[in-house]
Protein backbone atom coordinates (compact mmCIF):
# COMPACT_ATOMS: atom_id res chain seq x y z
CA UNK A 1 0.00 0.00 0.00
CA UNK A 2 1.51 3.31 -0.81
CA UNK A 3 2.77 5.17 2.28
CA UNK A 4 4.18 9.06 2.83
CA UNK A 5 7.15 8.17 0.97
CA UNK A 6 6.05 6.99 -2.13
CA UNK A 7 3.45 9.75 -2.27
CA UNK A 8 4.55 12.25 -5.55
CA UNK A 9 1.34 14.45 -5.87
CA UNK A 10 -2.06 14.14 -5.02
CA UNK A 11 -5.79 13.82 -6.47
CA UNK A 12 -8.34 16.64 -5.45
CA UNK A 13 -11.84 16.51 -6.21
CA UNK A 14 -13.30 17.29 -9.79
CA UNK A 15 -16.31 19.34 -10.26
CA UNK A 16 -17.96 17.61 -12.74
CA UNK A 17 -17.23 14.94 -15.75
CA UNK A 18 -18.08 17.09 -18.57
CA UNK A 19 -16.04 19.39 -20.21
CA UNK A 20 -18.65 21.86 -20.30
CA UNK A 21 -19.47 21.97 -16.97
CA UNK A 22 -16.28 21.80 -16.12
CA UNK A 23 -15.63 25.92 -18.35
CA UNK A 24 -18.73 27.04 -16.34
CA UNK A 25 -16.64 26.31 -12.74
CA UNK A 26 -13.91 27.93 -13.92
CA UNK A 27 -15.61 31.07 -14.98
CA UNK A 28 -17.64 31.14 -12.08
CA UNK A 29 -14.41 31.09 -9.95
CA UNK A 30 -12.94 33.43 -12.15
CA UNK A 31 -15.65 35.98 -11.32
CA UNK A 32 -15.62 35.43 -7.64
CA UNK A 33 -11.76 35.30 -7.30
CA UNK A 34 -11.88 38.96 -9.25
CA UNK A 35 -14.38 40.37 -6.80
CA UNK A 36 -12.20 39.06 -4.18
CA UNK A 37 -9.28 41.15 -5.78
CA UNK A 38 -10.90 44.02 -6.56
CA UNK A 39 -12.34 44.75 -3.59
CA UNK A 40 -9.70 44.09 -1.22
CA UNK A 41 -7.69 45.75 -2.99
CA UNK A 42 -9.85 48.67 -3.45
CA UNK A 43 -9.41 48.62 0.14
CA UNK A 44 -5.67 47.78 0.07
CA UNK A 45 -5.58 51.29 -1.87
CA UNK A 46 -8.10 53.45 -0.44
CA UNK A 47 -6.33 52.78 3.47
CA UNK A 48 -3.13 53.84 2.55
CA UNK A 49 -3.79 56.65 0.29
CA UNK A 50 -6.38 58.90 2.31
CA UNK A 51 -4.92 60.16 5.45
CA UNK A 52 -8.34 60.07 7.45
CA UNK A 53 -8.09 56.45 7.66
CA UNK A 54 -5.07 56.10 9.32
CA UNK A 55 -6.74 55.12 12.72
CA UNK A 56 -6.33 51.59 13.89
CA UNK A 57 -9.60 50.26 12.92
CA UNK A 58 -8.66 50.69 9.08
CA UNK A 59 -5.05 49.41 10.05
CA UNK A 60 -6.43 46.21 11.27
CA UNK A 61 -8.88 46.44 8.07
CA UNK A 62 -6.18 46.68 5.90
CA UNK A 63 -4.90 43.55 7.60
CA UNK A 64 -7.69 41.64 7.15
CA UNK A 65 -7.89 42.54 3.26
CA UNK A 66 -3.97 41.07 2.98
CA UNK A 67 -5.37 37.70 5.02
CA UNK A 68 -8.41 37.62 2.80
CA UNK A 69 -6.89 37.93 -0.60
CA UNK A 70 -3.71 35.51 0.55
CA UNK A 71 -6.91 33.00 1.93
CA UNK A 72 -8.71 32.88 -1.53
CA UNK A 73 -5.75 33.10 -3.22
CA UNK A 74 -4.69 29.68 -1.98
CA UNK A 75 -7.44 27.70 -3.33
CA UNK A 76 -8.96 29.25 -5.96
CA UNK A 77 -6.04 29.43 -8.70
CA UNK A 78 -5.51 25.58 -8.41
CA UNK A 79 -9.20 24.99 -8.37
CA UNK A 80 -9.53 27.01 -11.77
CA UNK A 81 -6.58 25.45 -13.08
CA UNK A 82 -7.25 21.97 -12.92
CA UNK A 83 -11.03 22.89 -14.09
CA UNK A 84 -9.53 24.53 -17.22
CA UNK A 85 -6.78 21.79 -18.07
CA UNK A 86 -9.24 18.72 -17.08
CA UNK A 87 -6.97 17.40 -14.56
CA UNK A 88 -7.22 17.00 -10.52
CA UNK A 89 -3.35 16.68 -9.73
CA UNK A 90 -1.44 18.88 -7.07
CA UNK A 91 2.12 18.12 -6.21
CA UNK A 92 2.94 16.95 -3.03
CA UNK A 93 4.77 20.30 -1.89
CA UNK A 94 1.60 22.19 -3.61
CA UNK A 95 -0.52 20.43 -1.23
CA UNK A 96 1.51 20.92 1.90
CA UNK A 97 2.00 24.55 0.93
CA UNK A 98 -1.44 25.02 0.60
CA UNK A 99 -2.42 23.09 4.01
CA UNK A 100 0.56 25.89 5.35
CA UNK A 101 -0.92 29.14 3.89
CA UNK A 102 -4.55 28.17 4.38
CA UNK A 103 -3.88 27.19 8.19
CA UNK A 104 -1.82 30.57 8.23
CA UNK A 105 -4.19 32.65 7.35
CA UNK A 106 -7.36 31.37 8.68
CA UNK A 107 -5.97 30.97 11.96
CA UNK A 108 -4.23 34.92 11.41
CA UNK A 109 -7.35 36.33 10.71
CA UNK A 110 -9.23 34.62 13.76
CA UNK A 111 -6.94 36.43 16.20
CA UNK A 112 -7.13 39.68 13.89
CA UNK A 113 -10.99 40.03 14.37
CA UNK A 114 -10.32 39.27 18.29
CA UNK A 115 -8.12 41.94 17.74
CA UNK A 116 -10.69 43.80 16.19
CA UNK A 117 -12.99 43.54 19.04
CA UNK A 118 -10.80 44.61 21.31
CA UNK A 119 -10.50 47.85 19.05
CA UNK A 120 -14.41 48.37 19.09
CA UNK A 121 -14.83 48.20 22.69
CA UNK A 122 -12.05 50.04 23.73
CA UNK A 123 -13.04 52.96 21.17
CA UNK A 124 -17.12 52.87 22.56
CA UNK A 125 -16.15 51.54 26.35
CA UNK A 126 -12.96 53.27 26.93
CA UNK A 127 -12.74 56.49 24.78
CA UNK A 128 -11.12 58.61 26.60
CA UNK A 129 -7.65 55.56 27.00
CA UNK A 130 -8.00 55.36 23.28
CA UNK A 131 -5.13 56.69 21.96
CA UNK A 132 -2.59 55.42 24.39
CA UNK A 133 -4.41 51.85 24.51
CA UNK A 134 -4.27 51.85 20.55
CA UNK A 135 -1.08 53.49 19.50
CA UNK A 136 0.92 53.06 16.43
CA UNK A 137 3.15 50.67 18.37
CA UNK A 138 0.96 48.85 20.37
CA UNK A 139 -1.44 47.96 16.59
CA UNK A 140 1.79 47.07 14.86
CA UNK A 141 2.81 44.50 17.63
CA UNK A 142 -1.00 43.37 17.92
CA UNK A 143 -1.11 42.83 14.16
CA UNK A 144 2.37 41.53 14.01
CA UNK A 145 0.79 38.88 17.27
CA UNK A 146 -1.87 37.49 15.28
CA UNK A 147 0.01 37.12 11.83
CA UNK A 148 2.54 35.39 13.93
CA UNK A 149 0.45 33.15 15.87
CA UNK A 150 -1.23 31.48 12.83
CA UNK A 151 2.19 31.06 11.30
CA UNK A 152 3.42 29.12 14.28
CA UNK A 153 0.33 27.45 14.49
CA UNK A 154 0.71 26.65 10.47
CA UNK A 155 3.52 25.02 10.66
CA UNK A 156 2.60 22.77 13.60
CA UNK A 157 -0.05 21.22 11.85
CA UNK A 158 1.58 21.02 8.52
CA UNK A 159 4.30 19.21 10.38
CA UNK A 160 2.16 16.47 11.80
CA UNK A 161 -0.28 16.07 9.33
CA UNK A 162 2.28 15.31 6.41
CA UNK A 163 4.42 13.07 8.94
CA UNK A 164 1.81 10.47 9.07
CA UNK A 165 1.89 7.25 6.96
CA UNK A 166 -0.86 7.23 4.34
CA UNK A 167 -2.52 3.91 4.07
CA UNK A 168 -5.60 4.89 1.98
CA UNK A 169 -4.30 6.10 -1.89
CA UNK A 170 -3.80 9.98 -2.56
CA UNK A 171 -7.69 10.84 -3.61
CA UNK A 172 -8.60 13.89 -1.71
CA UNK A 173 -11.84 14.34 -1.18
CA UNK A 174 -11.82 18.59 -1.56
CA UNK A 175 -11.10 21.20 -4.22
CA UNK A 176 -8.29 22.08 -2.17
CA UNK A 177 -6.20 20.23 0.41
CA UNK A 178 -7.67 19.75 3.84
CA UNK A 179 -6.14 18.80 6.91
CA UNK A 180 -9.02 17.05 7.83
CA UNK A 181 -9.63 15.17 4.37
CA UNK A 182 -5.80 13.98 4.74
CA UNK A 183 -5.93 12.44 7.78
CA UNK A 184 -8.72 10.42 5.90
CA UNK A 185 -5.98 8.64 4.01
CA UNK A 186 -4.12 7.53 7.53
CA UNK A 187 -5.35 4.68 9.47
CA UNK A 188 -2.12 5.17 12.06
CA UNK A 189 -2.32 5.86 15.68
CA UNK A 190 0.06 8.53 14.70
CA UNK A 191 -3.12 10.84 13.44
CA UNK A 192 -4.32 11.00 16.70
CA UNK A 193 -1.22 13.29 17.36
CA UNK A 194 -2.54 16.19 14.51
CA UNK A 195 -6.11 15.80 16.23
CA UNK A 196 -5.14 16.65 19.92
CA UNK A 197 -3.34 19.60 17.81
CA UNK A 198 -6.80 20.47 16.62
CA UNK A 199 -8.65 20.18 19.55
CA UNK A 200 -6.01 22.17 21.17
CA UNK A 201 -6.71 24.90 18.00
CA UNK A 202 -10.42 24.82 18.84
CA UNK A 203 -10.10 25.60 22.15
CA UNK A 204 -7.89 28.73 21.83
CA UNK A 205 -10.28 29.44 18.87
CA UNK A 206 -12.92 29.13 21.43
CA UNK A 207 -10.83 31.08 23.85
CA UNK A 208 -11.37 34.22 21.16
CA UNK A 209 -14.96 33.65 20.82
CA UNK A 210 -15.69 34.02 24.50
CA UNK A 211 -13.71 37.27 24.40
CA UNK A 212 -15.39 38.55 21.26
CA UNK A 213 -18.82 37.35 23.14
CA UNK A 214 -18.09 39.23 26.42
CA UNK A 215 -16.55 42.42 24.16
CA UNK A 216 -19.73 43.08 22.17
CA UNK A 217 -21.98 42.86 25.42
CA UNK A 218 -19.96 45.09 26.75
CA UNK A 219 -20.44 47.32 23.84
CA UNK A 220 -24.13 47.12 23.17
CA UNK A 221 -24.61 48.09 26.88
CA UNK A 222 -22.30 51.02 26.37
CA UNK A 223 -24.41 51.88 23.13
CA UNK A 224 -27.55 51.38 24.56
CA UNK A 225 -26.55 54.36 27.34
CA UNK A 226 -25.41 56.35 25.04
CA UNK A 227 -28.85 59.35 25.40
CA UNK A 228 -28.44 60.68 21.49
CA UNK A 229 -30.30 58.37 18.95
CA UNK A 230 -27.51 59.92 16.32
CA UNK A 231 -24.67 58.74 19.15
CA UNK A 232 -26.19 55.04 19.04
CA UNK A 233 -26.63 54.96 15.22
CA UNK A 234 -22.75 56.04 15.13
CA UNK A 235 -21.58 53.74 17.24
CA UNK A 236 -23.19 50.93 16.05
CA UNK A 237 -22.46 51.73 12.48
CA UNK A 238 -18.85 50.89 13.24
CA UNK A 239 -19.40 48.00 15.17
CA UNK A 240 -22.16 45.93 12.98
CA UNK A 241 -19.80 45.23 9.78
CA UNK A 242 -16.90 43.38 12.11
CA UNK A 243 -19.79 41.26 13.82
CA UNK A 244 -21.21 40.52 10.71
CA UNK A 245 -17.51 39.55 9.51
CA UNK A 246 -17.41 37.54 12.25
CA UNK A 247 -20.49 36.02 12.09
CA UNK A 248 -19.75 34.88 8.83
CA UNK A 249 -16.87 33.49 9.36
CA UNK A 250 -17.65 31.69 12.54
CA UNK A 251 -20.59 30.14 11.31
CA UNK A 252 -19.24 28.70 7.55
CA UNK A 253 -16.21 27.71 9.86
CA UNK A 254 -18.47 26.09 12.50
CA UNK A 255 -20.74 24.42 10.37
CA UNK A 256 -17.56 22.87 7.94
CA UNK A 257 -15.79 21.23 11.04
CA UNK A 258 -18.22 20.63 13.71
CA UNK A 259 -21.29 19.04 11.84
CA UNK A 260 -22.56 15.98 13.12
CA UNK A 261 -21.07 12.76 11.11
CA UNK A 262 -24.73 11.57 10.78
CA UNK A 263 -25.32 14.49 7.79
CA UNK A 264 -21.81 14.45 6.18
CA UNK A 265 -21.78 13.69 2.59
CA UNK A 266 -19.08 14.35 0.08
CA UNK A 267 -21.18 17.08 -1.76
CA UNK A 268 -22.28 18.63 1.66
CA UNK A 269 -18.59 18.69 2.39
CA UNK A 270 -17.57 20.81 -0.59
CA UNK A 271 -20.35 23.05 -0.02
CA UNK A 272 -19.33 23.78 3.23
CA UNK A 273 -15.18 24.12 2.05
CA UNK A 274 -16.53 26.82 -0.44
CA UNK A 275 -18.42 28.68 2.33
CA UNK A 276 -15.93 28.85 4.51
CA UNK A 277 -13.02 29.69 2.50
CA UNK A 278 -14.43 31.35 -0.56
CA UNK A 279 -17.75 33.57 0.49
CA UNK A 280 -15.70 35.56 3.45
CA UNK A 281 -12.99 36.81 1.62
CA UNK A 282 -15.01 37.93 -1.31
CA UNK A 283 -18.05 39.46 0.75
CA UNK A 284 -16.05 41.37 3.30
CA UNK A 285 -14.70 44.38 1.35
CA UNK A 286 -18.75 44.54 0.53
CA UNK A 287 -19.58 44.23 4.32
CA UNK A 288 -17.11 46.76 5.21
CA UNK A 289 -17.67 49.45 2.61
CA UNK A 290 -21.56 49.22 2.26
CA UNK A 291 -22.14 51.76 5.44
CA UNK A 292 -18.62 53.15 5.68
CA UNK A 293 -19.14 56.62 4.28
CA UNK A 294 -15.40 57.30 5.28
CA UNK A 295 -13.92 54.30 3.05
CA UNK A 296 -16.52 55.29 0.42
CA UNK A 297 -15.07 58.87 0.21
CA UNK A 298 -11.64 57.74 0.09
CA UNK A 299 -12.11 55.30 -2.40
CA UNK A 300 -13.75 58.01 -4.88
CA UNK A 301 -10.67 60.04 -3.97
CA UNK A 302 -8.45 57.25 -5.23
CA UNK A 303 -10.32 57.27 -8.49
CA UNK A 304 -10.22 60.88 -8.73
CA UNK A 305 -6.94 60.82 -8.25
CA UNK A 306 -6.62 57.63 -10.93
CA UNK A 307 -8.87 59.47 -13.62
CA UNK A 308 -6.87 63.00 -12.93
CA UNK A 309 -3.33 60.91 -13.70
CA UNK A 310 -4.84 59.68 -16.96
CA UNK A 311 -6.05 62.70 -18.34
Amino acid sequence: MPNISSVSEFLLLAFADTRELQLLHFALFLGIYLAALLGNGLILSAVPCDHRLHTPMYFFLLNLALLDLGCISTTLPKAMANALWDTRAISYQGCAAQVLFLVFFFDAEFSLLTVMAYDRYVAICKPLHYGSLLGSRACAQMAAAAWGSGFLNAVLHTANTFSLPLFHGNAVDQFFCEILQILKLSCSDAYLREVGTLLFSLSLAFSCFVYIVFSYVQIFRAVLSIPSEQGQHKAFSTCLPHLAVVSLFLSTAIFAYLKPPSISSPSLDLVDALLYSVVPPALNPLIYSMRNQELKNALKKVFGNLLFWKQ
